[in-house]
């Protein structure tokens, strides 16, 4: 079924209503849902109408209805692509075999680890940007956030629905958990470090959705290869959503960095201060935002061996980055792949079995993937002339996980002391002083058409209205 039942009180595509206790069980959870919605979701915002789209199919042409909706009657719902009888694995050890419907008991305790961890992010990243719509640079910034925070919700239903699915009574209690913890609590915290990060401003904000949702699109890409198929066919429809919440991010950071290139010209100066007084963000500050945001993700990825990664490939849990368009057998048995270590003070690398380095054969992935947008944004500084260009830092920088997280590295790959670190970390990571001068530029900008000055104007709008459409409505 590709269309999407939206009569049923939880919208769906896998006939929830044959199900009358799996139905009952979700609607007892949604009340929950909607409840940590209002009390942790998008502040001061639940009685806007917001031009939002909504999933009507999960074919890949015409799958979303745009229309305005209360945020808190958003119809989020539970939607898998069409099941695909013949699919077979295509790595790990089940190579050629059915992939399964229900989950194998051996596997049993490892698919919950995994589809909890994802839909620990989902929650946490709404938590992070609640507060960001009291100081949106336009109405069409502020619905593109209201955009990601309902998607991430949706997304958040689909990881429940497995639970509740396939998992028992323990996927209950884990659904329930996913609404107790929350994004930076002392107490009950996310389960993933850069999920419990402050996004105190809309330049980290484009930071994350540019970043961290692209660390989403790759877990996602390899939980798609899974053979558990619910979980495959749940992960793929997640990335039709999430290709957006990246452009929101890049398209973001692109028309801020545009911004300031303007003004730069006009006022014939790189310096920061003079930049800062005209009410834009100077480039360095962009470049140390980006270092912080870049490494904290690429942590996400986990230590750079592991041989949970290996057993979770081994057993057909989760696979590569487009494991299907790869050459190799698909087992990695035989195979080796380069890895990052520290001796005598030096970053060196070693050659380690591939199936224990697919951590860092993901994250490899990713910072290729992801320096094709900052390429992008550096187009925009050549463009207006500028000299200035945004780099991504060495994949040792910063770092708080795996062998790395015990050395000090620059951005561009020194080996430092932990003295060298200190005397420089003020020019490589956002300062204190860095946030409280973005913070000091954020203010809500209501007026269709207009733009808060530090950010440049998109080129079009959303679903083809013009950038001075009503995006939001205010009750």
């Amino acid at each position: 079924m590709s269309g999407i039942n939206y009569s049923d009180k939880i919208p769906n595509n896998v006939n929830l209503s044959e199900d009358r206790v799996l139905q009952r069980a979700l609607e007892h959870w949604q009340p929950n849902y909607l409840n940590w919605w209002q009390t942790m979701g998008p502040e001061n915002s639940q009685t806007a109408d917001v031009y939002l789209r909504t999933a009507v199919s999960v074919k890949p042409d015409g799958w979303a209805h745009f229309d305005y909706v209360k945020m808190p009657d958003y119809r989020w719902g539970i939607f898998l692509t069409p099941r695909d009888g013949e699919r077979k694995a295509h790595f790990g050890d089940n190579i050629g075999k059915d992939v399964w419907q229900e989950v194998p008991g051996e596997h049993r305790a490892n698919l919950r680890r995994i589809i909890v961890t994802q839909g620990d992010t989902e929650p946490a990243s709404v938590e992070q940007q609640r507060h960001l719509g009291l100081t949106a640079p336009s109405l069409y910034d502020l619905r593109n956030l209201f955009q990601v925070n309902v998607e991430e919700g949706r997304h958040l239903w689909a990881m429940v629905y497995l639970l509740h699915r396939y998992f028992g009574r323990d996927g209950r209690e884990e659904g329930d958990a996913l609404l107790q913890r929350n994004s930076g609590s002392e107490d009950s915290p996310r389960i993933l470090g850069a999920f419990n990060e402050k996004t105190p401003d809309w330049l980290a904000f484009y930071m994350f959705t540019y970043f961290t949702d692209r660390d989403g699109k790759f877990q996602l890409c390899a939980l798609a290869e899974s053979c558990f198929d619910p979980l495959a066919r749940t992960t793929r429809f997640m990335l039709t959503e999430e290709a957006h919440h990246m452009f929101v991010g890049e398209s973001g950071v692109s028309r801020i960095v545009q911004r300031t290139a303007e003004v730069m010209n006009q006022l014939k100066t790189d310096d920061p201060a003079t930049l800062r007084a005209a009410g834009v963000i100077d480039l360095p500050t962009i470049q140390r935002y980006l270092n912080f945001h870049f490494s904290v993700t690429i942590d996400l990825f986990g230590a750079d061996q592991s041989s949970n990664a290996a057993m979770y490939y081994s057993a057909g849990l989760k696979g590569r980055f487009e494991e299907g368009k790869r050459t190799d057998d698909h087992q990695l048995k035989n195979d080796a792949y380069r890895i990052l270590s520290v001796a005598d003070g030096q970053l060196r690398e070693i050659e380690v079995p591939m199936l224990n380095a697919l951590n860092e054969v993901l994250r490899d992935d990713y910072i290729r993937d992801a320096a094709s947008g900052v390429a992008r944004w550096n187009k925009v500084l050549e463009k207006h002339g500028i000299e200035f260009r945004l780099r991504i830092p060495h994949k040792a920088f910063n770092r708080k996980i795996g062998a790395l997280a015990d050395v000090r590295v620059s951005p561009e790959g020194q080996v430092l002391t932990e003295e060298q670190w200190r005397l420089h970390q003020n020019e490589w990571l956002a300062t204190d002083e860095d946030r409280a001068f973005v913070a000091s530029l954020m203010g809500r900008v209501t007026v269709p058409g207009q733009f808060a000055n530090w950010i440049a104007p998109p080129v079009i709008g959303i679903n083809r209205q013009p950038v001075d459409f009503e995006y939001v409505r205010f009750n």
